[in-house]
């Protein structure tokens, strides 16, 4: 920490002298603000999470909370959204690296989620430098000369709007303390892009909007409001200049849907069905019980019965208020090299946006700039001319607390070739993620850390119940060390010496085996990864 304050504020150095306005003692000041108003809450409604899981794991369940039964029949809308954020057909999503930064805004997607969470390594110089990039491509001055490609990147005319991912609730950032307390990495995040940015985004005609990703509780969508009312009177804005739309990516969430909505009241922009993530949380919540017990990863689809019950309730919910339902992530990166590989890709994509416009989606999310057209293409088809279809009631939906728990009813089994494939790309992901890449293209599909830890819980959940694969071979600890041996065996041989101790085989091993063969469950795996990043 270098940069120390009277009043009690510590921070690191910027990573670069260039960044040295973005840790400016005014924008350092208004974190501070924010951490010395909510940090308390904060701190609570962490210890509040920690309790509703030592009732699950003592034999409870989850259903629809009768105290809050008269939010979910009572009779109020969200407000329509402001004009940049009334279409979301396409929402492009990923860091916030400069060159991908370039290519998102100008992807033809309606939107850009800025992504501070799944998709980023929370290293100082990607926090500061991001910050930095989004000022630039607000500013319209971001450009970006590639030394890789022989390019020098611009915005085009016309580019998405962006929307911003601050990190969840659950991680600190330890390059910033406030009177000895570690701050928020989501406090941290928020109030640096809200302090350079509200202003000029409202001058230009748009506003400050955001994703908050991983609430388990509506308690924690009215701290996110309380913390937007905060910032806004203090920069003096208009009480509802933030919009926030919320990911419901954790099974307990899915039961708060209503309320959540109604927590952010004049602040909502509907919510998204952050897919991955919600089936890591399903694994987590009840992971101590074997009719949770999940399949191959690649057979949870959205089609099987607890995903279906978890997005045609999304719809219903979002349409009944006035809000915006988001569809869920196409993670396929296509191949430069194989035609028939991205031929079979893009034809599941389309089924896949097909279905969510069919089910009442005003828009979906997706990876990368090549399926942006493909995925418009199919809710075009819907939507025609009109920017969305929240007038579109989804009555017909009924779904009980039975169905969002429904895991057994999943079809598929668990293969060889499904647990290589989760130990193979676990391994890989933290291995990217301590090198500063919170998103990597692995076999044709985009993981970040969401679809991480879906391979990492899968495998501690198959060897905690004992579970076989389809030939009997029983899944035990020995048997996926075993595995874990050849594939990384496989991995160095294909990229060589250099890369392979480039990307730190030893540290990356001690955190994949501790996330997927300890005894505990650790919560995030960012949580254990995080120390060995600076």
């Amino acid at each position: 920490m270098s940069i120390t304050t009277p009043d009690g504020i510590e921070a690191a150095p910027p990573p670069d002298p260039a960044y040295s306005d973005i840790l400016s003692m005014q924008a350092l000041r208004f974190v501070a603000d924010l951490h010395r108003a909510f940090e308390h809450r904060r701190r609570d409604l962490l210890a509040a999470r920690r309790e509703r899981d030592k009732a699950l794991r003592a034999g409870g369940t989850l259903d629809f909370d009768p105290e809050t039964r008269d939010v979910r029949e009572g009779d109020w809308s969200v407000p329509p959204p402001p004009p940049d954020l009334a279409d979301r057909r396409v929402e492009i999503t990923g860091p916030t690296d400069r060159k991908l930064t370039i290519n998102a805004l100008n992807s033809g997607a309606k939107t850009f989620m800025a992504d501070f969470e799944d998709a980023n390594t929370p290293t100082w110089r990607n926090i500061v430098e991001g910050q930095r990039n989004l000022i630039d491509a607000i500013e319209r001055t971001i450009q970006y000369d590639s030394e890789e490609d022989d390019r020098h990147y611009e915005l085009d005319d016309e580019v998405a709007t962006l929307i911003v991912r601050p990190r969840g609730w659950h991680l600190d950032e330890r390059h910033m303390r406030v009177d000895g307390e570690v701050v928020s990495g989501a406090l941290l995040d928020f109030g640096l892009y809200f302090f350079h940015n509200a202003k000029r985004l409202v001058d230009k005609g748009s506003g400050p909007y955001f994703y908050l990703p991983k609430l388990e509780h509506h308690a924690e969508a009215a701290l996110w409001n309380d913390v937007f009312v905060h910032a806004e009177e203090a920069l003096g804005l208009d009480r509802g200049t933030v919009r926030a739309t919320v990911l419901v990516e954790t099974l307990p969430a899915a039961f708060q849907m209503e309320e959540i909505l109604h927590a952010l009241r004049e602040r909502s922009a509907g919510l998204n069905a952050g897919r991955w993530d919600y089936i890591f949380s399903t694994i987590k919540c009840f992971r101590d019980r074997p009719e949770f017990v999940t399949p191959d990863r690649d057979d949870v689809k959205m089609t099987v019965p607890f995903m279906r019950a978890y997005t045609e309730l999304l719809v219903r919910t979002c349409h009944r208020r006035g809000a915006h339902a988001m569809g869920g992530m196409s993670a396929f990166v296509p191949s430069r090299t194989d035609p028939d590989v991205n031929e079979n890709a893009i034809a599941q994509v389309r089924d896949d946006k097909q279905r969510e416009a069919g089910d009442g989606f005003d828009g979906t999310w997706v990876a990368h700039p090549d399926i942006v057209e493909p995925a418009r293409e199919e809710f075009d088809k819907v939507l025609g001319d009109r920017p969305n279809q929240i007038d579109r009631r989804r009555d017909d939906v009924s779904v009980s607390a039975a169905d969002l728990l429904d895991v057994k009813a999943t079809p598929g089994q668990i293969t060889e070739a499904g647990l290589r494939n989760d130990v193979s790309v676990g391994f890989q992901y933290i291995s990217f993620w301590l090198g500063g890449r919170g998103a990597a293209a692995i076999n044709n599909l985009m993981e970040d850390a969401a679809t991480a830890e879906i391979s990492r819980s899968q495998i501690w959940q198959w060897v905690r119940h004992g579970a076989s694969l389809d030939d009997g071979t029983k899944i035990t600890r020995d048997l996926v060390v075993d595995v874990l041996d050849d594939e990384m065996r496989r991995i160095h041989d294909e990229v060589g010496d250099e890369v392979w101790e480039a990307g730190r085989p030893d540290d990356t091993r001690e955190i994949f085996e501790r996330i997927s063969l300890g005894e505990d469950f650790p919560e995030f795996l960012t949580l254990i990864a995080y120390d060995k990043v600076d």
